[in-house]
């Protein structure tokens, strides 16, 4: 079992920034790759950003390009979300994942319980 708690979210006004992060522990040898999604009421949950652990590549969806940028600690197994210029339509709530292996963009094993980012207008 892998445990994921996340933190950093919050209320901040358009244009501003936020940080969250996502500790990971437990059975965390072999790890793959760690990442965020978000879910906006009514909508269906999407990719935010990932990264492969070993390499620390990113990626990420086109809506955050320039403006999220994704770190890792790799002694602390933990994933930073650094969200800059922040705009309402990223309200959402946030779920850190993470995998094993590589099964795809959205299929990971484990999800955190989610932290809600709400960005006013």
């Amino acid at each position: 079992q892998v445990q994921l708690v996340e933190s950093g979210g919050g209320l901040v006004q358009a244009g501003g920034s936020l940080r969250l992060s996502c500790a990971a522990s437990g059975r965390t040898f072999g790890i793959n790759a760690m990442g965020w999604f978000r879910q906006a009421p009514g909508k269906e949950r999407e990719f935010v950003a990932a990264i492969r652990w070993s390499l620390g590549i990113t990626n990420y969806a086109d809506s955050v390009k320039g403006r999220f940028t994704l770190s890792r600690d790799t002694d602390k197994i933990t994933v930073y979300l650094q969200m800059n210029s922040l705009k309402p339509e990223d309200t959402a709530v946030y779920y850190c994942a993470f995998r094993y292996n590589d099964y795809g963009t959205s299929k990971y094993d484990y999800w955190g319980q989610g932290t809600q980012v709400t960005v006013s207008s």
